[in-house]
């Protein structure tokens, strides 16, 4: 067992273990990601996605975890944000999540970050119940909002 960050040549597999997260997630169809927009997030000119495989013991991907830095204005400081992590149902309890979101962490102490953070779905309880174990606390009183799809650009361009 063992994480390393992502490279190239683990992109289709990366690719791949997102839309089954989708699945997972009963969202498949908003999966709309290609191989060329991940290699380019992850490798291009300025990536600002970054990314960790998990590796089972005969080498294959069984798991990743993306990420992008954030900013917390009242700690002054760059924190990661956790965008995706997944280990495909095979590889579960083998500690492989928790390797990959102790990598994380240790990223965050290794650069002087004050936070790592993440959403999770409400109904996903394994999960809920693994990052509680790793000492993470939900952010009660916060509601996620989003601009996507149509409500965006029609935002952008409203002028009053």
């Amino acid at each position: 067992m063992s994480v390393r960050r992502a490279r190239p040549d683990d992109v289709p597999t990366v690719l791949r273990l997102v839309r089954e997260l989708a699945a997972y997630e009963e969202s498949e169809h908003e999966a709309q990601m290609t191989a060329d927009q991940l290699h380019a997030a992850l490798f291009g000119e300025s990536p600002a996605l970054f990314g960790h495989v998990a590796l089972a013991g005969d080498g294959e991907i069984a798991g990743f975890a993306l990420w992008f830095l954030n900013f917390s204005t009242w700690r002054g400081t760059h924190g990661l944000y956790l965008e995706d992590l997944y280990v495909s149902p095979a590889h579960r309890g083998t500690g492989l999540g928790r390797e990959l979101l102790r990598t994380l962490a240790d990223e965050c102490v290794a650069r002087g970050f004050a936070r790592l953070e993440w959403s999770v779905l409400d109904w996903n309880t394994p999960s809920i119940e693994f990052y509680r174990a790793a000492g993470a606390v939900p952010m009660d009183g916060w509601t996620v909002f989003r601009l996507t799809g149509d409500a965006l650009p029609r935002f952008a361009a409203d002028r009053r």
